[in-house]
């Protein structure tokens, strides 16, 4: 039992030292071959490590849509005081802030132009009002919350960009759309790449193919080399891609970082999660060993 082990490991471990030898023995090709995948690659993963950054900022208290509360003029301290308790203790309620109608009216009389009209007004025209942040960002909880606290008493007004709210899902499922088809695609192309390099491989090693036959080797042992090749292809190119993605995030985090800032949000471009990085270069090699899989099985019953 351990010797028909020790010989299975043998075997792919010459398996796996042949496919990093036809790899290296014609460096410059190989190269070239990993530079164009890696790229094509690359833009899926460029995809999804924006479309991570900007799901992470989305979560940032500056972009999550909020809901605004305003209050009847006539209500006193003491029942906006019971209204801001119940609204602390709603399960769907993250955070709360109170603005009383006192600092709303300091705020506005502190503009220019507009401290000379409010000073003719017989009294304070501004309610209280509470901005809340949802736990949920959801459209439809968005609104189901705002239609719930404007039935309460003493509730004059409650007011949620739900259009943004709209278009920022849409934009974030066109995003993973988008990301996902562009992947699919050029996994693709990777497997036609490794699908005639690996043509290629078979038809100029066609006689040691026909030998090794005629010595009794089995069509797995025959295809097990070229299989190591297609996903060393791939691996390589998977990983390859990854260093392109981490170049374009260093390269891009400092403007990014000052964009955001402009807009009063605090975020800085991140890589790709390990996850997905682990997910991109398991891809590639399974795509690499696909094509390769392929091609035998069209090509390596008849090799001359």
């Amino acid at each position: 039992m351990i010797e028909a082990i020790n010989a299975r490991f043998s075997q792919h471990a010459k398996a796996m030292g042949w496919a990093l030898r036809r790899l290296v023995v014609a460096p410059l090709p190989t190269l070239l071959s990993l530079l164009a995948i890696s790229i094509t690659l690359a833009l899926p993963a460029g995809g999804q490590m924006l479309l991570g950054n900007v799901l992470r900022i989305a979560g940032n208290d500056s972009v999550t849509p909020q809901i605004s509360l305003f209050l009847a003029l006539d209500t006193d301290r003491r029942t906006a005081e019971l209204i801001g308790a119940r609204l602390k203790n709603l399960p769907s309620v993250r955070e709360l802030r109170y603005v009383p109608r006192s600092e709303t009216l300091k705020r506005f009389q502190a503009r220019e132009g507009l401290a000379e009209v409010l000073a003719v007004l017989p009294d304070n025209p501004f309610p209280d009002a509470f901005v809340i942040t949802p736990r949920e960002d959801g459209t439809a909880a968005l609104e189901q919350l705002r239609d719930e606290l404007g039935r309460w008493p003493k509730v004059e007004l409650v007011q949620l960009d739900s259009d943004w709210a709209r278009r920022l899902d849409a934009l974030l499922r066109l995003g993973r759309t988008g990301v996902s088809v562009l992947g699919v695609l050029l996994g693709l192309g990777l497997v036609a790449t490794t699908f005639t390099t690996i043509r290629l491989q078979v038809l100029t090693q066609r006689t040691e193919i026909e030998v090794s036959r005629l010595l009794g080797a089995t069509d797995a042992f025959i295809r097990r080399p070229f299989h190591y090749f297609g996903a060393l292809l791939g691996l390589l190119s998977g990983f390859g891609a990854w260093l392109i993605v981490l170049a374009v995030t260093l390269a891009l985090r400092g403007p990014v970082a000052e964009l955001t800032g402009l807009y009063g949000i605090a975020g800085t471009l991140r890589p790709l999660a390990v996850n997905d990085s682990l997910i991109l270069i398991g891809f590639s090699a399974a795509m690499g060993w696909l094509g390769a899989a392929l091609s035998l099985l069209r090509h390596l019953r008849e090799p001359s």
